[in-house]
């Protein structure tokens, strides 16, 4: 009898999970050292979970189950547990099984599956993570199906592999419920994996924000420090729930500081704290997460800074810091945070060292930079916004922007989302959730360290290798409104959190100035609106004037928003009253308030006491009460607020994002699709199979370019011709190519120096005869080289038309990018070329092609003929579906594809494989790990 082969031990399956109530707990194969933890979790499980796992009675287990249990050649048998504080607190188990139900190895492709959780710890949706984990396990051990025997009475287990998304049969045998799961991921799978990962994360986001106590770790016995600082800003914010005060040299008697409870340590506390905000050194940073995971603490705030910002030793200190709190189910902001906030009335929390709390409002606020959101607080509080919550991430070591974004998906509170990024951990699925936030509410980010090239410090991300600008088109394509500074950032956040959005570019321009009302027409015209005929309402205009222009602009179907310029009144009665900002305010919120369908702006210059008189103290009625951005109208019984800004171009740039999301939002309302009719000359399987075979067993983890030859089998595989080519070693080899491809023809060298290169030369056009071909030969290799250097080739004319590059290509970052642009200098001086994420629809290629600033020489520019863009559509199409259905194909790039009145030709292409990446936006739930 042969000995099974000894497999490694598989660390890549291990994994940390947020479950469905936000705590955290670790997946990890079980092994042979578990023995004694398998025994101490069998222990604590009830009789009739034994019974429903074993169908008997079953009070514990023997040497040979231990044994069994414990002993997985991870291939055949795998066995996983879910850990928190190290201790068992589920597993799961499949055994490949033969079409008979018997132990089997491979080719068999069926495993019995069964799982069990403590009970203390069902309704978390552990098993259901653990299904995902065990299923992604089997599938990469190529095993297709599950069979799972489940009694009727145990509805629990049955829910978890109905719900689960795959595709099933169920059967009543023998007493039992049958259930065989097909594992290959479905569209409902997917779905359902995402949604319980949306719900569990923003559960844990939500545990963090609103908390019932909160025990301040680190604070001073005298006034001042940091700890201290963040216990007085609690207590300033009036904070509903409980507080404690913990610092290990507090003297034994005391007992309270500022009216505080003061303690030793945590576990000190004799009630359950829910967080705990960490404001001592590094080093004593360990025992202090021990103290809180021992006490049940359940996310912890690290302001202390001396982590992955301060070097490769501080690095790994934040990685054991990460591991050390998750093994206790807890979550981290920070380290090297700020703090975080929540303005809601039943929480009132400020748990940061802000010194300006910010007033309730509806704009969340996200940052990874103290210094950065120190900014951002102090200039929405000088401009009257309030705050429904707001987070400073630190290094962001755990909590990251897209956990909060999970949060505010479903937050009432939150109508629009500001985030200031340094670097984006998992770009995919920022994307992806970026994209369905910002279907419901606007997501606005601004992006430092952007040509660095490399992370910050603290920030252990990949590093993308794409430019600036196609990060920015990424973004965009998203829903998301990328703005280049912090002040564009909350110009923007203003005039989306207070004003519905615009229903289209045409903008009406009103004011007593008729210099900034120019300047505010041209400001609109560089945006891309459609700015009318300022309204001069002369500087002697009162603000009844003003509100009756208002009134009237806001009342005419020609506009679609406005904006209010104003100066200080000059009038015949001598200089302005000091209240004139405050009547000229009040005056446009009547106006406003009467008809609130259009979103309103004001520019002004020197008018004291406007912006507070337009930005009154916010009155948010109830949670979920306030109407969304864009709804038309403010919530009953609250005052208009109207934006205000120091200068037009920054009113109009808010304008000109908030039109362009608009425009997105009601096209995001009518997603795009791919057409079935590219299905056709598409043969997934037969590339699949030549992808297989080129790659081979060995392949170079760097990749490998296909053969001109296998690269034109390959696209043609999926609908994708590309014009032969024939060698042409010398003029008479030229000549018979050019008699089997017929007249004219081309001629042009391939060598990698002058490949696309006519401007030297190197490619010789509309050859009619013989004669011409041994002219443009000779003349080819005495100028650039001989034949051996240039490697000319013949290739036959197509119709003229207009010289296009398509290309995909995998980032380590941002994924799958399919790129257009014209041939040539466009593209390569200018840099002009548009972005999409893969997988592309009809709406995303469309909008490609139009993107470009040279798409006019596309659609008749100067009297040509347009060009066969559907065809041109269709092309991109395929080629995003060819990356996407094959994860080998590292990049992609046809050039010249030359698109003509009718029909295109795709004249080269090159083609890279290498084998395929983890796509850590695909597979089982779990946390980043960096």
């Amino acid at each position: 009898m042969e000995t099974p082969p000894v497999h490694a031990y598989p660390d890549h399956w291990e994994a940390d999970v947020v479950l469905r109530d936000g705590g955290t707990a670790r997946i990890r194969p079980i092994t042979e050292d578990d023995a004694e933890r398998l025994v101490s979790f069998y222990e604590q499980v009830s009789d009739e979970s034994k019974y429903y796992r074993f169908f008997a009675p079953y009070p514990r287990l023997s040497a040979k189950d231990v044994h069994r249990f414990t002993h997985h050649d991870q291939v055949d048998r795998v066995g996983l547990a879910v850990t928190v504080g190290g201790e068992f607190i589920a597993t799961v188990r499949y055994d490949r099984i033969d079409d008979r139900g018997r132990p089997a190895s491979t080719p068999a492709d069926e495993a019995e599956v069964a799982f069990l959780v403590q009970d203390a710890h069902q309704g978390r949706g552990i098993a259901s993570a653990l299904l995902e984990h065990i299923a992604a396990v089997a599938r990469e051990r190529g095993i297709r199906r599950f069979a799972a025997e489940v009694l009727p009475a145990n509805t629990k287990m049955i829910k978890v592999f109905r719900d689960a998304g795959y595709t099933q049969k169920r059967s009543f045998e023998d007493g039992s419920v049958r259930l065989t799961l097909d594992l290959e991921p479905t569209a409902e799978s997917l779905a359902v994996q995402r949604g319980r990962e949306q719900r569990a994360e923003a559960r844990s986001v939500q545990r963090l924000l609103a908390p019932g106590s909160v025990a301040v770790v680190g604070t001073g016995r005298a006034p001042g420090g940091v700890g201290r600082t963040v216990l007085r800003n609690l207590l300033g914010a009036g904070f509903t729930g409980r507080m404690y005060a913990v610092n290990h040299a507090f003297e034994e008697d005391r007992t309270e500081i500022d009216g505080v409870p003061a303690v030793r340590s945590v576990a000190r506390i004799g009630e359950p704290v829910d967080l705990a905000v960490l404001a001592v050194p590094a080093e004593r940073v360990p025992d202090v997460v021990a103290d809180c995971g021992e006490h049940g603490v359940r996310g912890l705030v690290v302001l202390s800074a001396g982590y992955a910002e301060s070097g490769p030793e501080g690095r790994e200190r934040q990685r054991a810091l990460v591991r050390q709190a998750r093994s206790y189910g807890m979550r981290i902001i920070g380290p090297n945070a700020f703090g975080i906030i929540n303005t809601a009335d039943a929480v009132r929390l400020n748990a940061s060292l802000a010194p300006e709390p910010p007033e309730r409002g509806r704009i969340g606020l996200f940052t990874q930079s103290g210094a950065i959101g120190i900014a951002l607080l102090s200039g929405l509080y000088r401009r009257g916004a309030g705050l429904s919550s707001f987070v400073s991430a630190g290094n962001r070591a755990d909590v990251s922007g897209n956990d909060i974004l999970q949060y505010w998906y479903e937050d009432p509170d939150t109508d629009v989302a500001l985030l200031y990024l340094e670097s984006i951990g998992n770009p995919r699925k920022f994307t992806r959730l970026a994209r369905r936030t910002a279907a419901v509410k606007p997501v606005v980010v601004v992006k430092g360290a952007r040509h660095s090239g490399s992370a910050p410090p603290g920030h252990a991300v990949p590093v993308t290798r794409i430019p600036d600008a196609t990060v920015s088109a990424l973004m965009r394509q998203a829903g998301v409104i990328r703005v280049d500074t912090v002040t564009e950032l909350v110009d923007a956040g203003l005039l989306l959190a207070c004003q519905p959005l615009p229903a289209g570019p045409r903008v009406a321009i009103l004011g007593n100035s008729e210099s900034l009302g120019l300047l505010t027409y041209d400001a609109c015209l560089t945006e891309g609106l459609r700015p009318l005929r300022p309204r001069d309402l002369t500087t002697a205009a009162t603000p009844a004037d003003f509100r009756a222009a208002l009134a009237d602009a806001l009342s005419d179907d020609a506009c679609d928003a406005v904006v209010v310029t104003a100066i200080p009144h000059v009038g015949e009665t001598g200089p302005p009253a000091p209240t004139d900002g405050g009547a000229l305010g009040t005056a446009l919120r009547e106006a406003t308030a009467r008809t609130a369908s259009k979103p309103v702006a004001v520019v002004h210059v020197e008018i004291d006491g406007l912006p507070e008189a337009l930005s009154p103290p916010a009155t948010p009625g109830p949670s979920g009460s306030a109407a969304g951005p864009g709804d038309g109208a403010a919530p009953a019984g609250a005052v208009p607020r109207i934006p205000a800004y120091p200068a037009a171009e920054r009113a109009v740039r808010a304008l000109g994002e908030a039109v362009r999301y608009a425009q997105w939002r009601r096209e995001a309302g009518r997603p795009g699709k791919v057409p079935e009719a590219i299905d056709d000359a598409i043969d997934q399987g037969a590339a699949a199979a030549l992808i297989e075979r080129l790659l081979g067993d060995g392949a170079d983890p760097r990749g490998m370019r296909l053969t001109p030859a296998d690269a034109h089998e390959l696209l043609a595989l999926y609908g994708i011709p590309v014009r032969s080519t024939r060698p042409a070693p010398d003029a008479d080899s030229a000549a018979v190519a050019a008699a089997r491809l017929g007249y004219p023809v081309a001629l042009k060298t391939t060598a990698p120096h002058l490949r696309h290169r006519a401007d030297l030369g190197g490619v010789r056009l509309d050859l009619a005869d013989e004669a011409q071909l041994r002219l443009a030969y000779r003349e080819l290799t005495e100028a650039l080289g001989g034949p051996d250097e240039l490697k000319p080739v013949v290739q036959a004319m197509v119709p003229r038309g207009v010289d296009t590059v398509v290309r995909a290509a995998i980032d380590a970052a941002a994924g799958a990018v399919l790129s257009f642009g014209l041939a040539g200098a466009p593209s390569e001086l200018l840099g002009d070329l548009a972005h999409r994420l893969v997988p592309a629809t009809d709406r995303d290629v469309a909008d490609l092609i139009r993107s470009i600033r040279t798409a006019p020489l596309l659609f008749g520019w100067r009297g040509s003929a347009p060009v066969d863009t559907p065809a041109l559509e269709e092309l991109l199409l395929r080629v995003s579906r060819l990356v996407d259905d094959h994860p080998e194909i590292v990049s992609v790039t046809l050039e010249p594809v030359v698109v003509a009145a009718q029909g295109l030709s795709v004249l080269d292409a090159s083609v890279r494989l290498a084998p395929p990446p983890a796509r850590d936006d695909l597979g089982p739930r779990r946390l980043p790990s960096y």
